[in-house]
């Protein structure tokens, strides 16, 4: 459900039902697992895929935002600089500079 539904509204109860749990147990059962709650992962997992959509050149910022599920294009950006440590547009020109260097051999 998470995988498949990340630019959704989590509902933890409904995903919680999904697993036959309670709630409470299904946090505290995530949380040993991942390391994360379930909220948390739900974060990772939009901002990653925000990226790989950044990062193929398709869509700009916001319209990366808008499609896995942030409402405020600032609050993606101010969430994706915190995960990656720069801001989405100046994240992908490093990671395609990177990838270059990588490339032809320049380090």
């Amino acid at each position: 459900m998470l995988n498949r539904d990340f630019a959704q509204p989590l509902r933890v109860d409904e995903l919680a039902a999904e697993a036959r749990m309670s709630s409470s147990s299904l946090y505290h059962y995530f949380k040993e697992v991942t390391g994360m709650s379930p909220i948390q992962f739900q974060k990772h997992l939009r901002l990653q895929e925000a990226r790989r959509l950044l990062f193929s050149g398709s869509i700009d910022a916001a319209e990366a935002a808008i499609q896995v599920g942030y409402e405020s294009p600032s609050h993606f950006s101010r969430e994706y600089a915190r995960m990656f440590g720069l801001p989405p547009v100046r994240d992908v020109h490093r990671l395609r500079s990177f990838l270059i260097d990588e490339i032809t051999g320049d380090s």
